[in-house]
């Protein structure tokens, strides 16, 4: 999910007054989850997913720069379209790739503070509380490195306003969602004790 967001950032979208980027379709559901591993598995676990969700993005950018650069065939008419899509943009993977660090890794570390005081109760607090706080630094992060300059004034304060509200209401929205699919993970996972994270180095 985080990659097809990646690529699908690249195209800035307008519903009216309204400014977003195309990764916005999908890209907040990685939110839910890393709600979902830091819920269940804790904050350790979480962010080795998280790191290795960076690793595979900047794999990936390495991979499309390679094929940018590599000398196009003759019968091949798409150069310019490749590189409009999928082309090394500096500014677009150090936005992605910062956003997506920082971003969730403060929703990570913020449930996991608050499970440790709310333990099995007040669940939909820890999941708010945590996209409200890690969308924020995600939103905020990545739109200033990758259009700031772009787009500026009003036209970016509503970029960043628009991309992070519609984010925040995505997991609002997914509550009925995500509420049953941590019970499941938590019914089914050996290692889950309830209220704390008492899971074992290794597997």
């Amino acid at each position: 999910m985080l990659l097809i967001s990646n690529i699908g950032a690249t195209k800035l979208i307008e519903f009216g007054p309204f400014i977003t980027d195309g990764g916005a379709f999908l890209f907040p559901l990685t939110y839910i989850f890393g709600d979902v591993l830091s819920e269940v598995y804790g904050f350790k676990r979480a962010r080795r997913a998280i790191v290795l969700g960076f690793a595979i993005s900047i794999l990936a950018s390495l991979v499309f720069w390679i094929v940018q650069i590599a000398p196009a065939a003759a019968a091949y008419e798409n150069q310019s379209a490749f590189e409009a899509v999928l082309g090394f943009v500096p500014r677009i993977v150090l936005a992605s790739l910062c956003g997506f660090l920082v971003g969730q890794l403060l929703n990570a570390w913020v449930l996991v503070k608050i499970k440790q005081r709310t333990k099995e109760k007040n669940l939909w607090v820890r999941l708010i509380g945590s996209t409200v706080v890690g969308e924020l630094a995600d939103t905020v992060v990545f739109c200033t490195i990758a259009f700031y300059g772009v787009i500026t004034g009003g036209e970016f304060l509503n970029y960043v306003i628009t991309g992070y509200l519609y984010k925040v209401l995505v997991e609002v929205v997914l509550l009925p969602v995500t509420y049953p699919t941590i019970r499941l993970v938590k019914k089914y996972e050996p290692d889950y004790v309830t209220g704390q994270f008492v899971l074992p180095v290794t597997r």
